[in-house]
């Protein structure tokens, strides 16, 4: 029987969808560290996380049933993906089911920033009326700076536009402007037009400080900031320093350098007590809508790996698509991509006497992945050739009642 360690709060919904097709399930609320994780690992075959633990090298390395990771949101960045690519270990993600959750509450946060409205609550809350339009502004007519034109950046951009907005944007790729948006050729020159600047960049290593004392001194002055991305991006003692002297009007931030590893831990931050800035516990994508979402689609890709061998989507291995095999057996041979592989595998079903079906073959940089459909039951033997093969990584065989 197969096993999953979800932890984190993963959405039951997941839970039903492994139960569902015979897999045993264990669940833990918080993160685990890497000594905590490489215990808890034992025996596991698939584990489910969202953005607070960290899957290293180390912890693969010490893992060998495990089979696949899920990453129960958009950002990967927490796994060593190479790692786990070399010990044929599959990653999947969720990249679009939380998009739209995450631009509503940039668009809230903006319109509540521009409005000054955390200020005028919180001078309510302590019992003093203060009705004013100091510093109070519509959206309509203000430029939107984007950083990162992805998925979210392109669906905020349109979201933007219907509200009066001029939308500029940034990014290192070729992106495709929607609606009027404008793409600018630096971030410098976004920083010199934008009254409002969001980052919706992904966790790549190369955007570890991206913003810092420099980009936010080029921002207009009393312009508004917002980091819904990673909280890596950003120097947050400099944006706390951008804020006490003036020079920016209000900020919202999601995600910090550092975050508790669950819920009710003590939070730390210079941001914290800063007037019109607004402190979110990275839950940018927490939604009950997004969360469903995000259970469903990365579990249901899950299931698909263990029982067909379906690679669909996968962050770190080749991609191959593959329906239910009218084969006996599925062979799943994820191997060192170098020459004469695809020949050897062919070479040793047939000395053998196994009859091939169908076969798809893809590769990914150095990574290979070929999966053969055969039409009798497999030896030992041929197993056993086939996983002493130089070029192995990972050897499934996967049977039809497996299937």
């Amino acid at each position: 029987m197969l096993k999953a360690l979800l932890l984190e709060n993963v959405h039951p919904l997941a839970i039903e969808i492994f139960a569902a097709h015979g897999i045993e399930v264990e669940t833990r609320s918080g993160a685990l560290d890497e000594n905590e994780l490489i215990a808890a690992l034992e025996g596991v075959h698939i584990l489910g996380l969202r953005s607070k633990t960290q899957v290293t090298a180390k912890v693969i390395e010490a893992s060998p049933d495990l089979l696949t990771i899920g990453a129960f949101c958009i950002g990967t960045n927490q796994i060593d993906l190479q790692s786990a690519a070399n010990h044929g270990v599959a990653v999947f993600n969720a990249p679009f089911s939380n998009t739209r959750s995450v631009v509503e509450i940039a668009l809230a946060e903006i319109i509540s920033l521009t409005r000054r409205m955390t200020e005028r609550d919180k001078a309510l809350h302590a019992g003093i009326w203060d009705k004013s339009a100091e510093g109070s502004h519509e959206v309509r007519g203000r430029t939107l700076g984007i950083v990162g034109y992805g998925n979210i950046g392109t669906q905020l951009s349109v979201l933007a536009e219907n509200l009066g907005m001029s939308v500029v944007f940034y990014d290192t790729a070729e992106k495709l402007a929607l609606g009027n948006a404008r793409r600018l050729g630096s971030l410098d020159e976004l920083l010199a037009v934008a009254d409002i600047v969001t980052l919706h960049v992904d966790g790549r290593s190369g955007n570890a400080g991206l913003f810092g004392s420099e980009q936010l001194a080029q921002m207009k002055p009393g312009a508004i900031f917002l980091n819904l991305s990673r909280g890596f991006v950003l120097d947050t003692q400099a944006l706390h320093d951008s804020i006490v002297s003036g020079h920016l009007s209000g900020a919202a931030i999601d995600v910090f350098p550092t975050e508790p590893k669950k819920r009710g831990d003590q939070f730390e931050s210079e941001l914290r007590g800063l007037p019109n800035v607004i402190l979110t516990p990275h839950i940018g994508g927490s939604t009950v809508e997004a969360q469903e979402s995000i259970g469903v689609f990365v579990a249901n890709k899950i299931k698909d790996y263990v029982r067909t061998g379906t690679t669909t989507l996968s962050v770190n291995l080749p991609n191959l698509a593959l329906e239910n095999s009218t084969g006996v057996a599925r062979v799943a041979h994820l191997h060192r991509n170098t020459p004469g592989v695809l020949a050897a595998v062919n070479k040793t079903l047939a000395e053998h006497g196994a009859n091939i079906e169908g076969q798809l073959l893809a590769t990914r940089g150095e990574i290979g992945y070929v999966v053969t459909d055969v039409g009798s039951v497999l030896e030992a033997a041929v197993v056993d050739a086939l996983r002493s093969m130089d070029q192995t990584i990972k050897l499934r065989v996967l049977t039809e009642t497996q299937r």
